[in-house]
This record gives structure tokens, C-alpha cells and sequence, in this order.
């Protein structure tokens, strides 16, 4: 998706004729479905007034430009693209981020910077290391890219920022990045005109930006299948923005250990597919490699198995659980990874710890007790039963009570849902988890929600996606329905029943035997044969599929009369949410909910059981 694409003699007149912004908030409009922020406009208006002198003073006439570009499977828009050929024919593409700042100042985290954004001063990431995200992100997904005669060259222009004096954004320390991605400050006009002209002054950039447009999109990477990759020091993500700043930050925290006098907290936000178990892998294996003492942990069994399963029993020890540090003594690790932190428990005991070492000390104060770098990835909206206590204000809280130094981050760009947030925003304002703008799926959205009027019809489109590409796709309910044990021949009850309709939860984790095709709940969202049988709440969180089927149980049903989501303990089968209060309980199983139908990476198709909820959903579909 592009708001504006067009020749450079065309863009030329637009801005002469101060219509480009006005075209491009009009874009914005039709395809977002509301207005752009003032900000955003000013932007527009101020900075390509600079890329309109570059290409018309180095008489760029015959090129092709695109604005705002999409990336694949992001919210995040690249500012400029633009198209020809170059001195030595070949066919190019040149990105330039664009940015208005005049002042910057250094930050004691490497790799980032600090600058007045958004009416205040915030820490971002150098706009070079930025441009580089987005470089090897379309490198990555491209494919016109892995051919031969197509190269891709990125810079950033900082047309109101002088080389004058100490300028920070040219220091000795970001040379090497600046070699392979140039910045050019408001004195680099001619430099800048020299560059592109290099890569683009023979023009014929209509051949080139087809070639471009109608590429092949390659799938979107899963967490799980490069894992092993990850682990072994390939890089498998690029980070881009926000995730970049917070990952700079903990690696530099990491390398500062043993001259920091106090522990370290960094806490890492973040809705569904924003990345946080992709920073939180990436920063594992860096660390890991530069020779620190590191673990990673969460609460979930099915994705620390999961895990451990992938990387093989070499490094399956690195994957812990938050309950396997009661016992630890202080600052035994360098560093602690805490992913899906909102899985925290209010302490480490359970039916298996041996009664010398119950405590009733908080599990959150054994996790910041056992190393001086504690990192916690979390979704404030993700606790799903009462003893999962995890939250950002709670680690806060905890944390401050040690004298530790705290640094936040939100990520917002959205990976999964086809890159849609207006998707996220609109699941969260239907389910009333919190209020949003989108109140409708707008027609437009990228992700692909589709209503199914029976199980049946649903689980039919979830095997066709599978034959289509395999283990791709997997069903998942509400718990609605009691989880059986396996029978004594190792197969499964059909727990899951619909009038007609049977299925199969998966096998619990303690199962002694299971037969044949039969999938733990430990590897359910791994293993192939995942596929057949139903995933829970406890399965499916943390992970992510192409496409996921829900069924949406009457544990939550949607009362038109008083316009409000009523949980209904009766039909639930989780014991342990239905000891909640009734108002924890509907708070719990919205965030279930929430969570199922945002598993999906291009599409997510539901089938209601209760009417009432189905038409709730469906009047917030634009048709």
C-alpha cells in the first residue's frame, strides 16, 4: 500500500501547486478511514519541499516516486521510494527516510539517540540504523529483490540538521553504519543530488517501479520456524523503529553490567504480533555470543517446550520457567529475559514444590533478585486467570522498591493480522478491553475475518489453508468444554461438541501415553498433527499461525438490551477463571477471547455459538 505513486514530474507540480499533502491526507483518509494527525501533515508539507528541489535540481524527469509506502506485514510506511536506472543501467531503487529534526543529543544507550518528537524528547534510534531496518525488511520480503539487476540503496536526510560544531548524528561511533546507509544534513544538498543521481539519473523508472509493484510478496516469517536460525547467530528478523531502540537499549545495559552500581529493568510493551518474542530471541542469542550469563523465561509450559524443542537439547536449558529461580541466589545471571511477563504468578509455589522450599516471597521479586539485567516483554491485556498477577505496574512497583533504574518501551507496529492495527483496535473496542477510534472493520483492512455459520464450515477452511501450505493454520475454542484425559489406549475423547459437530481437545502435557497422530499440548502448535485436534487459551498464547479458526463459546455472550458483554461462569469449564468474581471473570475471558482471534498472521474465521454475539460482531463489519 502507497498513499501517493506517481512520475517525478508529476510530483514536481503537485508540490509546486502545494497539493501534495492534500493528496496525500486524502489517501490517508480513504484508506485508514480517518484523518491524518497534524503533525503528520506539517511533515509533508515541510519535507518533500526538499525532495522536490533534489530531484528537479538534478533533473531526476524520468523516474518514478512512491510516498508513504506500506511495508509488507507492518503498520510502518516507508517515506520515499524512488525508481530508474543508474549510471551503469542498472535497475534501482533508492529509500530515503526523511526526517525534520534540528537538534539532537547523544544518549548513554548506544545506537540511540535523543530528539524533540512528538512534543517531547524522546530516545529514537539513529535515523540510519532505521533506514537499515527498513532496507533488509524489503530485502526480506521483496522478491523482486533476490533478482538479478534489481539493487536497493537507503538513506536518510536530515534536511534541517547542520554538520556544524559536535554534531552527534556524524560521531566517530556511527561511521560504520553511515558507510552502508549515508545521512546527508541540510548542508549535503549537492551530495545528496551527486548520490542519486548515481543511482537513478538514466531514468526509465516506470519499468522499474512495475517490476517493483507487482512482486511477489514472500510470506510473512514465523517466530517458530526460525527460531533454531535465530539461536544459532543468523539473523532471521530485522527490527525496525521502536523495536530497534529497545533492543539497543538492552544490549547496551548488557555490556554496562559490570560498571552499573544497581540493577537494571527494562520493560518492553506491546500488543499482539508487535515482536516481542522476536526482540526477546534476538537479544538471547546476541548476548549469548558476546559471552553473558543469560537465560530466557516465561509461564507458559506449551511455549517453553515449544521452544526447547526447536533449538534441540544443546540449548534447551536456556529456556526456563519463571518459577525455576526460587531457589537461585542473588545476581547468580547477568541477565534474565522474562517473556509473556503478564503470566507472572504471585509466587513460585504449586502442587509439585517440596514443602522446604514453599515461600510466600512474590515470584516477581525472585525474578529481579536473580540477575542485575531483568528484561520483561509484556500485554497488560493478556492476563487471562486470576493467579497470573503480571503487570506493568506491578514490575514497576517491585523494581523501584530495589533502587533498580527503569527504562520503557511501547511497541505499536504490528507484525501479525496481514500488518493491520486498525484490526487489534477494532477486536479491542468490540470485546469493550479497552476504548479505541475503531469502532468498524473497515472494508478496506487487510486482514482477512470471514463468519462461518457452522463448526463444521469453519473447520473445513482451516484444513483447506493447511492443504494449501501445511501447519499453517489451527482451530482453537473457548473453554467451553471439560478437557478430558487421553483414554487408556492413548487416543483422544471428542470433547469439543456442536450438535453434529465433534472434536478433539489437544492431549494434556501429563498424558502418559497418547497414540499415534496424538499431539501434546506442549507441541500442539508446533507439531503437524496439531492441526486435527482443538487448541485452548493455554495452547495457542504466544504463538502464531497464518490463519486461525476460533470458536467462540457462550462463556462470553454479547446482551443487546444492556448494551454490555456478560461472562458466563455455567459455561465454562476453567475451573481456575471460575473462581474469579464474576467481574474478574468477564475481564479474563475477554482478554481470552482477544487473544484467540489475534493468533492469525493473514486471517482469523469464527464461528459464533451464541447469536446475539455474532450479530453484535457482524453490525461492526463494514460490508
Amino acid at each position: 500500500m502507497r498513499l501517493y505513486a506517481g512520475t517525478s514530474k508529476q510530483f514536481i507540480e503537485d508540490t509546486v501547486q502545494n497539493q501534495i499533502a492534500e493528496k496525500l491526507k486524502r489517501s490517508f483518509h480513504d484508506y485508514y478511514g480517518r484523518q491524518v494527525s497534524p503533525g503528520e501533515y506539517t511533515s509533508w508539507n515541510n519535507s518533500l519541499q526538499f525532495v522536490k528541489s533534489a530531484i528537479q535540481e538534478n533533473a531526476l524527469l524520468d523516474n518514478m516516486i512512491i510516498l508513504e509506502y506500506e511495508i509488507p506485514y507492518s503498520t510502518n510506511r516507508i517515506d520515499c521510494l524512488l525508481f530508474g536506472k543508474g549510471r551503469d543501467s542498472e535497475d534501482n531503487v533508492v529509500v530515503i527516510e526523511l526526517k525534520q529534526w534540528s537538534s539532537v543529543d547523544d544518549s548513554e544507550i548506544e545506537g540511540n539517540i535523543l530528539t524533540f518528537v512528538g512534543g517531547a524528547k524522546r530516545m529514537e534510534p539513529h535515523p540510519c540504523i532505521q533506514v537499515r531496518g527498513y532496507h533488509f525488511f524489503l530485502k526480506d520480503f521483496i522478491q523482486v529483490f533476490e533478482e538479478q539487476g534489481m539493487d536497493l540503496y537507503s538513506c536518510a536526510y536530515c534536511h534541517n540538521y547542520s554538520r556544524d560544531g559536535d554534531a552527534v548524528l556524524f560521531r566517530q561511533k556511527f561511521q560504520d553504519i553511515l558507510k552502508d546507509f549515508p545521512l546527508f544534513a541540510k548542508e549535503d544538498f549537492s551530495q545528496l543530488g551527486e548520490y542519486l543521481k548515481e543511482k537513478l539519473e538514466k531514468g526509465k523508472g516506470l519499468d522499474i517501479f512495475n517490476r517493483f509493484s507487482n512482486s511477489p510478496i514472500t510470506p510473512s516469517k514465523k517466530l517458530l520456524e526460525h527460531t533454531r536460525s535465530t539461536m544459532e547467530g543468523n539473523q532471521a528478523f530485522t527490527l525496525i523503529d521502536e523495536q530497534i531502540t529497545a533492543y539497543n537499549t538492552i544490549v547496551d545495559r548488557a555490556k554496562k553490567i559490570a560498571s552499573l552500581n544497581k540493577k537494571s529493568v527494562i520493560i518492553v510493551q506491546g500488543g499482539p504480533g508487535t515482536g516481542k518474542s522476536v526482540i526477546a530471541l534476538n537479544v538471547l542469542a546476541e548476548l549469548l555470543k558476546k559471552g553473558h550469563k543469560v537465560y530466557h523465561a516465561t509461564g507458559s509450559a506449551a511455549f517453553t517446550s515449544t521452544l526447547r524443542k526447536i533449538v534441540g537439547a544443546r540449548i534447551a536449558n536456556l529456556f526456563k520457567y519463571f518459577n525455576s529461580f526460587a531457589t537461585a541466589k542473588e545476581n547468580d545471571l547477568d541477565v534474565l529475559i522474562c517473556d509473556e511477563a503478564h503470566r507472572i504468578r504471585k509466587t513460585s509455589n504449586n502442587r509439585y514444590t517440596k514443602a522446604e522450599f514453599r515461600t510466600d516471597l512474590p515470584q516477581i521479586d525472585e525474578l529481579l533478585k536473580v540477575a542485575k539485567l531483568c528484561i520483561f516483554f509484556i500485554d497488560d491485556y493478556q492476563g487471562v486467570r486470576p493467579d497470573e498477577i503480571g503487570s506493568t505496574d506491578m514490575i514497576k512497583k517491585h523494581a523501584e522498591k530495589l533502587g533498580a533504574e527503569i527504562f520503557e518501551f511501547e511497541l505499536k507496529t504490528q507484525f501479525r493480522c496481514s500488518g493491520s492495527d486498525g484490526y487489534l483496535l477494532w477486536v479491542d473496542n468490540t470485546l469493550g478491553v479497552r476504548e479505541t477510534a475503531n469502532r468498524i472493520l473497515d472494508k478496506s483492512e487487510k486482514m482477512d475475518f470471514k463468519i462461518f455459520n457452522s463448526p463444521k464450515a469453519l473447520y473445513e477452511a482451516i484444513q483447506e489453508k493447511n492443504k494449501e501450505k501445511p501447519n499453517s493454520a489451527r482451530m482453537a475454542a473457548g473453554f467451553c468444554w471439560q478437557w478430558s484425559d487421553t483414554k487408556p489406549d492413548g487416543t483422544l475423547v471428542e470433547d469439543v461438541v456442536i450438535g453434529d459437530f465433534r472434536m478433539t481437545w489437544e492431549a494434556k502435557s501429563d498424558s502418559k501415553k497418547v497414540a499415534p497422530g496424538v499431539v501434546k499440548a506442549s507441541l500442539w502448535a508446533y507439531d503437524p498433527n496439531g492441526v486435527s485436534q482443538c487448541g485452548s487459551i493455554y495452547t495457542i498464547q504466544g504463538f502464531e499461525f497464518e490463519y486461525v479458526g476460533v470458536i467462540f463459546g457462550r462463556d462470553l455472550v454479547y446482551n443487546p438490551e444492556k448494551s454490555e458483554w456478560i461472562g458466563k461462569k455455567e459455561n465454562s469449564a476453567d475451573s481456575m477463571v471460575k473462581k474469579a468474581s464474576d467481574e474478574e471473570f468477564t475481564r479474563f475471558i475477554k482478554n481470552v477471547y482477544r487473544v484467540l482471534l489475534t493468533r492469525g498472521m493473514k486471517g482469523c474465521y469464527v464461528y459464533f455459538l451464541d447469536k446475539n454475539t455474532e450479530n453484535f460482531f457482524t453490525s461492526r463489519i463494514e460490508f
